[in-house]
């Protein structure tokens, strides 16, 4: 299942992904869906599987435009 982690900011959704990249995790940066709700972002896609290691990392980095986690659900995306 795919996962996203929804920034407000381009710079920190790219430093986010260097981190979670650096930690082993494969993610790539994608546009925001609408389906989140967040307006024009950028955001991080990832494995559902990896989501503990993703969440600690970017919360423990307190970004200050992380708008929050969402999973793939019936064609859309759910917050978590």
């Amino acid at each position: 299942m795919t996962m996203l982690a929804v920034f407000r900011s381009r710079t920190q959704a790219l430093d986010a992904l260097a981190r979670i990249g650096g930690a082993g995790v494969g993610a790539q940066a994608v546009a925001t869906p609408a389906e989140a709700g967040c307006g024009c972002g950028l955001s991080v896609r990832f494995d559902a599987r990896f989501y503990p290691v993703v969440r600690r990392l970017v919360l423990r980095r307190g970004y200050s435009a992380f708008a929050g986690f969402f999973r793939a659900a019936n064609g859309g995306y759910l917050r978590v």
